[in-house]
């Protein structure tokens, strides 16, 4: 059994060919997609958050509404960029979202990707310490966050408060039992997976990663995966680790699936460079799905997760993208052995 979660960039534009043309058309829907996947048996609905776009940003807002209109799928982000968070006032939206949505939050985040705009935190008042780089604070911020989530009191109690306080030391509120052990990072390296199963995190792997050895992309994040699970044992965490891997699978059983993504069935991995280094990015799998089948039983990451995120193209809408969750879990999942 593995669980299978939609991911959604939560892209919007001002064209007619976008069913999203505005940030309350992405919002609504992202509500109403978590809704329509629920109903049709998949397991999670998790966003993308990015800073200075048209996509989706503010991701509390969106999860307590989640949270609120469904009872069974995982709610998540895949990633926040902890370069922007306050890890304090991030640790109050994520215990209330969590609380609203009866401990179903599963929270990625990470270091973040490359930004609309140059060193966008900044503006958002964070600046390194000296000596760090912007992908240290970001891991720093993540570090307080795992710290408060415990819940233990750290914070000295006014002697004259307006409300009566509890004896001790005060910690942050609400706050939701359980909720540490539901933040997972999103690595891009293997360096980065061992220092997130030191933590106790979780796992999630995305469709890109830094190109390692030159191997076929599912070959590395598969021995990611490996590395991470090797630093879990070793660091003598007392549960399992979860671990996710995104993919774009697009089953064919329509003349509009064919339209849409035929053209796709023979991609390849593809290497590029994000900020400073070369980076590996995952094919796409688009064919009907006997080949599908085939093909994913061949995906070595695939095969050592639990979970899978599917990336959807929102822009295609809610009706749309339902179909395509439903297609996966009907006709796909069964085969590989997922249902």
């Amino acid at each position: 059994m593995k669980k299978i979660g939609f991911l959604s960039f939560g892209h919007w534009t001002p064209s007619p060919h976008s069913q999203t043309r505005s940030a309350a058309d992405v919002l609504a829907q992202s509500i109403d997609l978590a809704v329509a996947a629920e109903e049709v048996g998949a397991d999670g609905a998790y966003f993308r958050v990015h800073h200075y776009a048209r996509q989706l940003s503010s991701p509390f807002p969106l999860l307590a509404a989640i949270g609120a209109r469904t009872s069974r799928i995982e709610i998540g982000t895949g990633v926040i960029d902890m370069r922007y968070e306050n890890p304090m006032y991030m640790a109050e939206d994520a215990g209330a979202a969590d609380l609203i949505a009866g401990g179903r939050l599963q929270l990625g985040v990470s270091r973040g990707s490359p930004e609309q705009v140059i060193d966008g935190w900044r503006y958002f008042g964070y600046s390194p310490a000296e000596g760090e780089t912007d992908a240290d604070m970001g891991r720093r911020h993540t570090e307080v966050l795992l710290e408060v989530l415990k819940g233990e009191g750290f914070a000295r109690p006014n002697p004259r408060p307006m409300f009566a306080n509890p004896p001790g030391l005060l910690r942050i509120e609400p706050h939701s039992e359980g909720l540490r052990d539901r933040i997972w990072w999103g690595a891009g390296s293997d360096s980065t997976a061992r220092w997130a199963a030191e933590l106790g995190m979780n796992l999630m792997s995305s469709t890109l990663k830094e190109d390692e050895s030159g191997e076929p992309f599912h070959v590395q994040q598969r021995k990611q995966i490996e590395v991470f699970r090797e630093a879990w044992k070793a660091a003598g965490h007392d549960r399992e680790p979860r671990v996710s891997v995104s993919r774009s699978i697009m089953p064919i059983v329509s003349d509009v699936d064919a339209m849409y993504f035929g053209g796709e069935g023979e991609s390849r991995d593809q290497v590029g460079h994000l900020d400073d280094y070369r980076a590996i990015f995952g094919r796409t799998y688009a064919a009907e799905p006997d080949q599908l089948i085939e093909q994913l039983r061949e995906d070595e990451a695939i095969a050592a997760s639990d979970t899978v995120l599917l990336t959807v193209p929102n822009q295609l809408g809610v009706d749309y993208n339902a179909q395509l969750l439903e297609n996966i879990v009907k006709h796909v999942a069964p085969g590989l052995g997922w249902r």
